[in-house]
């Protein structure tokens, strides 16, 4: 139902990781984001492939942002073959801050080796600042009907880890 962004891909090398890091928090830094470096021995990623879920199991470390209070957290978070699979939903923020995270993606898309992003509200793919305004503003009609036909739900929630449930 939502605007999510979602992204995958694998750094170039070590050197990109390092340089990736610099330039998410010299990014955050500027736009007032709180943000911190982290590095885990051992955690259990859930992620996706070919349609199929599967886990990683292993270290990982990057930097988590908080790009705005009604956004899910923008988590760069590497395994140790450099390889990240994440997304981050926006809905609840403004566009501004989901263009923000796209200009983001933009300037570190050259440190990877290839970054597929998916951005439902198709704004890495088009620029197209009126078309994320109208993706916004049906996806606040769908759920403002959902809860006229279905009066017991609510939401937003914000979870623990700052994932965002629509309604419950």
């Amino acid at each position: 139902m939502g605007i999510t962004i979602h992204f995958e891909g694998r750094l170039k090398n070590e050197e990109s990781y390092n340089t990736l890091v610099k330039k998410v928090i010299e990014f955050s830094s500027f736009q007032e984001w709180d943000y911190f470096q982290f590095e885990n021995e051992s955690v259990t990623l859930k992620r996706v492939k070919d349609e199929e879920n599967v886990n990683y199991e292993g270290p990982t470390k990057g930097v988590h942002i908080q790009p705005h209070e009604n956004s899910e957290p923008l988590i760069f978070e590497f395994d140790k073959d450099l390889y990240i699979q994440e997304f981050c939903k926006t809905q609840f923020a403004s566009t501004e801050i989901h263009i923000k995270i796209i200009e983001l993606l933009e300037i570190l898309k050259e440190y990877f080796e290839c970054l597929n992003v998916v951005d439902e509200g198709e704004y890495w793919e088009t620029k197209n600042y009126d078309q994320l305004e109208e993706h916004w503003e049906n996806f606040y009609i769908a759920m403002d009907r959902t809860i006229q036909e279905n009066s017991s739900l609510q939401g937003p929630f914000k979870l623990k880890s700052g994932r965002i449930i629509d309604l419950m």
